[in-house]
């Protein structure tokens, strides 16, 4: 399922940039666009699902949460199946708004003065509407690895599972920022690893919530630990190459 790259209705007034930003956010805007486009086509992904793992966005509503390093490859592979993504209203979420719109995402963001709760009620209608909606889930600015716990509520208003995923890239320059954001080297191998279902009760409690953070942290950490110990077994017979024909299994 293809979708045309949009904003939702949950932005009410676009943030206000000045000329400088504007010009540095179309700059940095098409360079990430043209670096996934020519990057990513040369990688060689694999797919791994634990048991219990949901079927794929184009099946069902999921609540995918990943760790923002991510980005640069889970924005090609993911591409095209219209998954709501929330992003934050900063300059660097403009610029992440833009490129993931390029590639059939739709960037969720609430109004200035409502910011998260607006995002997460324009989720909680995308998801009514059968869409599946993601959280770079440790943005927009760290500390890294450290889950929010904003899809659990997402989940318990919705009734629409959660699940996680990681992409470790065999060889890739990291960043020197916060997420230690990873841009994958050119033929490089690619190993996403995506976490069981986890269903949320609708009205759970504050101690189930809590309870139901500690498991989304949990599977957000062996996704990666699992990804990044197979990456080098991508093209195995245990690992093979994935070809995206569209269900995830």
């Amino acid at each position: 399922m293809s979708a045309t790259p949009a904003t939702t209705d949950a932005v009410l007034d676009p943030p206000r940039f000045t000329r400088k930003q504007r010009l540095l956010l179309w700059i940095i805007s098409w360079s990430g666009y043209l670096a996934i486009r020519l990057i990513c086509p040369t990688l060689r992904f694999s797919l791994s699902v634990e048991p219990e793992a949901p079927a794929g966005p184009e099946v069902e509503p999921i609540i995918f949460s990943f760790w923002h390093r991510c980005v640069f490859p889970a924005t090609y592979f993911w591409r095209d199946w219209g998954i709501r993504v929330m992003t934050s209203r900063s300059f660097d979420g403009e610029y992440i708004a833009r490129i993931i719109q390029k590639f059939g995402f739709v960037a969720v963001r609430g109004s200035s003065n409502r910011g998260a709760v607006g995002a997460l009620l324009g989720l909680r209608r995308e998801i009514a509407k059968g869409a599946t909606v993601a959280f770079t889930i440790d943005g927009p600015r760290g500390p890294r690895y450290v889950a929010k716990p904003r899809p659990v509520l997402l989940g318990s208003t919705t009734g629409a599972p959660l699940s996680t995923f990681y992409i470790a890239v065999e060889r890739t320059w990291v960043l020197n920022s916060w997420d230690a954001f990873m841009i994958p080297k050119p033929f490089s191998r690619a190993l996403i690893r995506m976490g069981r279902r986890i269903s949320v009760p609708a009205n759970a409690s504050r101690a189930e919530l809590d309870e139901l953070h500690v498991q989304l942290q949990d599977s957000l950490e062996r996704v990666r630990e699992f990804a990044e110990a197979n990456v080098s077994r991508v093209g195995t017979s245990e690992f093979p190459l994935f070809q995206r024909k569209g269900s995830m299994q």
